[in-house]
């Protein structure tokens, strides 16, 4: 018969010890590493929808749908088609708008359960109606360029409304571009429209 190897009796020894290699999981969660690319969530608070995520996407799992009626933007997640490559971790411009969890066990029996969204106040010129931005990430970006905030009238006024300092001005325009469209929230092809109508007559 043959000896077993010291290597073999420390393993089985130190199995009698303190239990045995395999994990009890799924009676137990099983531990993963800190860096453990595992499902993926939006932090609501942190998240200003501005859709880098799924800029950055090589599987296209996210979509972005502006709703102009609701003045809501949706920034949604297909888990069933997310490779977990962490590029939306990773680009997240305010670094805290998404991240990994260590949970790995996805299984559902619903297929509504694969698809996780989230929703933000869209932001609409005042022109032309058309999608300028969510305001909550304007409020952010106003954040960061501090006092350099005035140079932008859409990104002051949105910001000044948020703290209660200003109003936007109801103007009736029956022609655009006109000097009181300056001191509204227009995307840049309008506000571009008007300053060159102003300064140049085009």
């Amino acid at each position: 018969m043959k000896q077993p190897k010291l290597r073999e009796l420390k393993e089985a020894i130190k199995a009698i010890l303190k239990g045995p290699y395999t994990i009890k999981f799924p009676y137990q969660p099983a531990k993963v590493s800190p860096n453990f690319r595992g499902k993926i969530i939006f932090n609501k608070e942190k998240c200003v929808g501005c859709g880098a995520c799924a800029e950055v996407c090589p599987s296209k799992a996210r979509e972005i749908i502006d709703e102009k009626e609701r003045k809501i933007r949706k920034v949604i997640h297909y888990e069933e088609k997310c490779v977990y490559c962490g590029q939306c971790v990773r680009y997240c411009i305010t670094g805290e708008g998404i991240k990994h969890t260590p949970e790995f066990d996805l299984a559902s029996f619903k297929k509504d359960n694969y698809k996780n969204k989230i929703e933000k106040e869209l932001v609409l010129c005042a022109s032309c109606g058309d999608s300028i931005a969510p305001k909550d990430q304007i409020i952010w970006i106003a954040k960061k360029v501090g006092n350099l905030i005035s140079a932008n009238p859409t990104l002051f006024l949105i910001y000044y409304k948020e703290l209660g300092l200003v109003y936007e001005p109801n103007v009736e325009i029956k022609e655009f571009p006109y000097r009181a469209s300056h001191m509204q929230i227009l995307c840049p092809a309008c506000r571009r429209k008007a300053y060159l109508e102003e300064v140049w007559g085009y």
